[in-house]
């Protein structure tokens, strides 16, 4: 479903827009263009006093896996990082997390009921792991979901595309980041 409104208490959630996550290659957009439109949209959160998220991945969820996003293997010191684009204020909500998804064993879902939110804009790499998972949950747990479409990107494009034309329409809400800057209520 294209996106039609924001509520007044909406978030920004940010997914793994970290060091050790974009530099991997991504289709269809590349890391560094998601991660200036986060940059940009996070800048239009704060200054309209909305939450912005940001999460970033620590570890992997316990248990059998064929693989690892990213190759597994050691990871550089710097790997959980944020890019300092995002530029990270005092004031917003901090997440690591161990599992794809950000609601998962973290206080996400406390963070945000605590300040009132009721929608969360979602975007990040990758889309049909950690955005795809995180967006999964907000809808199970109630909250209206929108994911702006080009704040995401993958490993794939074809994955991508699967999980923005199957998945996102049944959990909620699509759009551009441009989208959402216009429907942002009003300050």
């Amino acid at each position: 479903m294209p996106l039609t409104t924001l509520d007044a208490q909406t978030a920004l959630v940010l997914i793994d827009l970290q060091k050790g996550i974009v530099g991997l290659p991504t289709a269809p957009y590349p890391a560094q263009d998601v991660v200036s439109r986060a940059a940009r949209l996070a800048a239009e959160f704060r200054r309209r006093r909305l939450p912005v998220v940001l999460v970033n991945v620590a570890g992997n969820a316990p248990g059998r896996t064929a693989a690892s996003l990213g190759g597994g293997g050691e990871r550089p010191a710097d790997h959980a990082e944020l890019c300092p684009e995002l530029g990270p204020q005092g004031g917003d909500i901090r997440v690591t997390k161990q599992n794809w998804g950000a609601f998962y064993g973290t206080a996400l879902d406390l963070e945000l009921r605590r300040r009132g939110v009721t929608q969360i804009v979602l975007g990040g790499i990758a889309t049909r792991f950690g955005v795809e998972s995180t967006a999964r949950s907000a809808h199970e747990h109630g909250y209206h979901v929108t994911i702006a479409e080009d704040l995401c990107t993958d490993m794939d494009a074809d994955g991508h595309r699967a999980s923005v034309e199957g998945v996102f329409p049944l959990l909620g809400e699509t759009g551009t980041t441009e989208e959402v800057l216009a429907a942002l209520p009003a300050v």
